[in-house]
């Protein structure tokens, strides 16, 4: 083993392990149709809360109707899951190649705990993964620091070696905050430029890429 390679990675969910961006992007788009009807809103807002926390990104462009908008997300979103739910090339392989070399993997995601559990079954995922750190994990949320710092915790590791993996500029944001080595992937919400911007450590297009720079 090289002496900079992790020895435990933290993966995003949504985005990153597994493609729910048409389902996230639809589900957003029911919920602001049903609460406020048929407003003209540009799909940047919705891509940019890919990421945090449900009421929060509701919360950040609409804090009046936050509730309502995520009482209306959440049923809309679990009936479509499974038929929306997508498998990203090459995630799987790639799981069981890290898992092969002695790495623990773990996901740290904003989503609520059955959601989260769900998408990584629709993937067939789920027994692929040491841990999954959830919403409900932690009091605070990416960019902070503190889930992807009880995602090592949990899996008894310090998080110098950790590497943590995502999608959107939070991402990037919570594993500096850390003190992890973070790796972007553009497959997901975040655009290159934004995720290179933010100062990933690396930014890659595809499965074999992100072991590549995971393993050397």
């Amino acid at each position: 083993m090289t002496e900079n390679r992790p020895t435990t990675v933290l993966f995003d969910l949504d985005g990153t392990l597994v493609d729910t961006i048409d389902l996230i992007l639809q589900s957003y788009d029911h919920a602001i149709r049903a609460v406020l009807g048929d407003i003209d809103y540009p799909p940047s807002t919705a891509r940019a809360w890919i990421g945090k926390p449900l009421l929060v990104g509701f919360t950040d462009t609409y804090p009046e109707h936050a509730e309502a908008l995520a009482e209306a997300y959440r049923p809309w979103n679990r009936a479509n899951a499974a038929r929306l739910t997508k498998r990203y090339p090459g995630i799987e392989d790639m799981l069981r190649k890290l898992l092969e070399d002695g790495i623990r993997v773990g996901v740290v995601t904003s989503k609520s705990h059955e959601p989260a559990e769900a998408a990584l079954a629709h993937a067939g995922l789920t027994g692929l993964i040491d841990l999954v750190a959830t919403m409900e994990s932690t009091t605070r949320h990416k960019p902070d620091p503190d889930p992807l710092i009880h995602g090592a915790a949990r899996l008894s590791t310090p998080v110098e070696r950790c590497a943590y993996v995502g999608d959107a500029v939070v991402d990037v944001l919570a594993a500096k905050a850390a003190g992890m080595r973070s790796i972007a992937v553009t497959w997901g919400a975040g655009g290159r430029a934004d995720l290179a911007a933010a100062g990933a450590d690396a930014v890659v297009d595809d499965a074999a890429g992100l072991l590549t720079a995971l393993l050397g």
